[in-house]
């Protein structure tokens, strides 16, 4: 297991805050909380160990050049698909020996593209088909059979799943938005992504069954319940270390409480984003707009946490608007101040790990800039 390469790779932390301050928050919480922040709804705490170490070789312990984040992707669906397989029970400490037995010739080989104790993209689906069968591949590379995280064998298969099947491990809590007075509160806006099509993408962000597809080397959004993007909720799985040598699988819940698209009330939208810029150069630090001037809002999308969630009470928008012929992805969060002895850290990396998975540093590690490209081009990986 190489989590040195993790933090080198992903800036010490794969989620939407960095390790630092996710380490510090649970380490410093009751036991009971811990162990609700370990482990994901598809594999237990003991789990966390070999499940980690899989995808550390199929991406994070891979030299940067090798790296390819549809290689972690289609690690944590064969991860997905196998707890699938499994009747929807968590995965656990002794499940790591299929996954032994699955992989073990290839990540004892040693070649160019895969160095020992690595997987490549040929590695994970050849063991992928010795694990779940020999369809997995084609499965995937299916974007009607692959959903939810998941490469289903057939439609039908797709069609029986149900993503309540996660909340019976989801330990839920109610919604915790900012409650704090607005000017106790930490408003951000990160730097906008340009996407070809902001029609294309809001079309592609309403079918949450796909949001797996958008995932960064520093976390992924799952969703939990049937139906549509509004009201529904997202597990967010990220991995981060406890210790240096002690790797952790955290989770969060965030929900869809507000959706305002140009096409459906164009009058709500747009006094929406006049409000939230408003706000955001208020009681921000030295914050721009939300919403830069003279441009078209297309999308508003609020998420707030959930009980439990590692950032603590707080909400996040996805934005989408036109500028000068050009649309555009942001994000723009807001939430309760982290205590004193969480501050320091927020700031020294919290902070610079947001801004990788809502801004556009790192196309690998921002989740806007993996929505951007998989609206643009084919989600076809072959």
């Amino acid at each position: 297991m190489n989590i040195k390469r993790v933090a080198q790779g992903a800036s010490t932390t794969l989620g939407v805050v960095g390790a630092a301050v996710v380490a510090r928050r649970v380490w410093r919480s009751p036991p009971v909380y811990l162990a609700r922040m370990s482990g994901t709804s598809i594999s237990a705490p003991d789990a966390v160990g070999w499940v980690t170490d899989f995808l550390n070789a199929a991406y994070y312990a891979r030299r940067p050049e090798l790296r390819d984040v549809e290689d972690l992707r289609i690690a944590f669906s064969i991860l997905t698909t196998r707890w699938h397989r499994l009747g929807h029970r968590r995965l656990h400490a002794p499940d790591v020996l299929a996954f032994h037995r699955a992989f073990v010739r290839a990540r004892l080989s040693d070649h160019a593209a895969a160095p020992r104790g690595t997987l490549d993209r040929d590695d994970l689906f050849e063991g992928a088909a010795h694990l779940l069968g020999p369809w997995f591949k084609d499965a995937y590379l299916d974007d009607e059979r692959r959903a939810y995280g998941i490469a289903f064998e057939t439609l039908g298969e797709r069609d029986e799943y149900r993503p309540e099947f996660r909340l019976k491990h989801a330990k839920l809590g109610e919604p915790t938005p900012p409650q704090n007075p607005r000017n106790e509160q930490v408003w951000h806006t990160y730097n906008p992504v340009a996407i070809d099509s902001a029609e294309r993408t809001i079309e592609a962000l309403k079918r949450p069954e796909t949001w797996p597809d958008y995932a960064s080397d520093l976390g992924r959004f799952t969703p939990v319940r049937a139906g549509g993007l509004l009201n529904q909720t997202f597990e967010i799985e990220v991995i981060s270390a406890l210790t240096p040598r002690t790797p952790a699988i955290l989770r969060g819940y965030v929900s869809v409480t507000r959706m305002l698209a140009r096409d459906d009330d164009e009058a709500a939208l747009t006094h929406y984003a006049s409000r939230l810029s408003e706000l955001m150069v208020r009681f921000g630090r030295d914050q721009p707009p939300a919403f830069p001037p003279g441009c078209t809002p297309k999308l508003a999308l609020c998420l707030d946490t959930h009980e439990g969630h590692f950032m603590g009470r707080g909400r996040n928008r996805l934005l989408i608007y036109e500028l000068d012929g050009q649309d555009y992805l942001r994000a723009a969060g807001t939430w309760d101040d982290m205590p004193v002895t969480l501050e320091q850290a927020y700031r020294s990396a919290g902070r610079k790990a947001q801004e990788a998975f809502w801004g556009d540093e790192r196309p690998e590690s921002s989740m806007l800039e993996q929505i951007a490209l998989r609206t643009r081009v084919s989600t076809s990986t072959a």
